[in-house]
C-alpha cells in the first residue's frame, strides 16, 4: 500500500520527502538553482508536459519553496524564485549530483559547481559544522532516540 503523506512520520527525511520528493519537484529545484525562472525555461530543460510542469510548480509554491512573481501583463505570466527554503537545498540537490557524477555519468555532467573566488570546480562534501570533520561512516554513526521505531532501538545504540 502507497503512502498519500509522510507528514505523521517522525522521521527528518520522510517528511523532507513529503515536500520534495516527486523527482520533477527536484529538477525544478535544481534549474530554480542554476538560475532559471520561468514556466518555458523550465519546460525546455526537462521536457516536462506543461500539465506536470503546472502541478509541480504550484507544489513547491504551495510548500514555500518557491515564490511566483508576475513579470507581464496581459496576458499575465509569472517568474518562479527560490525562497530562502527552496535554497537551503542547495546541499540536498548537490550531493545528488555529486554521486551521479561518482555512479552514474562518470563525472559528467553539464551544469557544475565552482568556487565564487577563483573558479576552481567544487568538491563538496559533507561537513559536521561541530568538528569539521567530514560526514562518513569512519567519523559518525547513528543513535537511536525516544521516537525511533522499536526495530531501530533494536539495531541502532541508544544516545
Amino acid at each position: 500500500m502507497r503512502h498519500s503523506s509522510f507528514a505523521a512520520m517522525e522521521c527528518p527525511a520522510a517528511r523532507t520527502l513529503d515536500q520534495v520528493g516527486e523527482w520533477w519537484s527536484l529538477l525544478i529545484i535544481r534549474d530554480a538553482l542554476h538560475g532559471l525562472t520561468r514556466f518555458d525555461e523550465f519546460q525546455q530543460s526537462m521536457g516536462i508536459s506543461t500539465n506536470s510542469l503546472s502541478r509541480r510548480l504550484k507544489e513547491l509554491c504551495d510548500n514555500g519553496l518557491l515564490e511566483r512573481h508576475p513579470y507581464q501583463d496581459n496576458p499575465t505570466r509569472y517568474e518562479y524564485r527560490l525562497t530562502r527554503r527552496g535554497r537551503d537545498l542547495q546541499p540536498v540537490v548537490e550531493a545528488l549530483a555529486v554521486w551521479g557524477r561518482k555512479y552514474m555519468t562518470r563525472g559528467k555532467g553539464a551544469v557544475r559547481l565552482v568556487d565564487t573566488e577563483t573558479g576552481d570546480l567544487a568538491d563538496p562534501v559533507l561537513v559536521d559544522r561541530n568538528t569539521g570533520k567530514e560526514v562518513n561512516e569512519a567519523n559518525v554513526h547513528y543513535v537511536a532516540t525516544k521516537v525511533a521505531s522499536e526495530v531501530k532501538k533494536g539495531k541502532l545504540p541508544p544516545p
